[in-house]
């Protein structure tokens, strides 16, 4: 399969490389800058393309490496050329092939593949695609065999439906962009009792990867520690004190899912009470 790049940024870089490393063929890339498709191209060895139509021509699947906000004008680009026959495919977590409007009337093949990372790196963010686990949504004709060929790099690939994809993005952007959210919020109350902000951000990074190599290893219920799982109500009473506003909101809610996580933990307690103290 001839495997073409519109959009030569992060994304576009680091899967070109990823499947170029694999023996598969990387026709090129394409961009609105040409010095940024020059660039990719150079990185992974494969050619830069002044034209969008002489890419399709030379590719059999088009993978849409653009903003989120710029496939829907890419299609329109490529619905207007002959790509009978072709495999579209775009990487957005949260838009699924449905983006691909009237793709059948052209005769192509719609689909979105997503690695669940985050790819900050363009010259090195390739690497870590190894370990990526995948999902992949589209048309049925192809959806098999694309599956397998990231299933043959050893990559884990979960097929989902595309009326899910929103919901599954949503969990990604919980565990990852949200968390950094909840990371900073706990440095800013570390800083509120004294701390400077680099004491604040390494006093926590112990108890951070610690907790993520536990859930790594044995999964959620067996890391779970502390005074929600210990049933302890006077240590959270005194937690919900001491905080208020957004704060306060945060602790309450995600102590509920905590709480969820104890029960499975240990089904013998009882756990009535603490679950009142996070109802409003």
């Amino acid at each position: 399969m001839n495997i073409g790049f519109v959009g030569a940024g992060k994304v576009g870089f680091s899967m070109g490389k990823y499947l170029t490393e694999r023996g598969e063929h990387v026709t090129g890339y394409y961009s609105r800058s040409p010095h940024t498709a020059q660039e990719a191209a150079e990185f992974t060895d494969t050619r830069q393309y002044l034209s969008l139509k002489d890419l399709a021509e030379d590719s059999d699947a088009l993978f849409l490496t653009v903003p989120d906000g710029a496939i829907v004008s890419v299609w329109e680009q490529l619905k207007m050329l002959p790509i009978q026959n072709k495999l579209i495919i775009h990487c957005s977590g949260a838009m699924s092939s449905a983006v691909f409007s009237d793709i059948g009337r052209c005769h192509a093949y719609g689909y979105s593949i997503h690695p669940l990372l985050a790819v900050n790196d363009k010259y090195n963010s390739y690497q870590e695609l190894s370990g990526a686990f995948f999902t992949i949504e589209g048309d049925e004709r192809y959806l098999a065999e694309l599956k397998a060929m990231f299933e043959g790099f050893g990559n884990t690939v979960e097929t989902i439906c595309a009326r899910d994809k929103v919901r599954y993005h949503a969990a990604a952007a919980m565990a990852s962009n949200l968390y950094v959210g909840l990371v900073n919020l706990c440095e800013e109350l570390l800083g509120d009792c004294g701390f400077s902000a680099e004491n604040a951000h390494k006093a926590l990074m112990p108890l951070i990867r610690g907790n993520t190599e536990n859930i790594a290893a044995c999964g959620t219920v067996q890391a779970l520690t502390g005074p929600v799982e210990r049933n302890d109500i006077a240590t959270v009473r005194e937690h919900l004190s001491c905080l208020s506003g957004e704060s306060r909101e945060v602790y309450r809610v995600l102590s509920g899912q905590v709480l969820k996580v104890a029960r499975q933990k240990h089904p013998e307690r009882d756990y009535t009470m603490m679950e009142g103290e996070f109802q409003q």
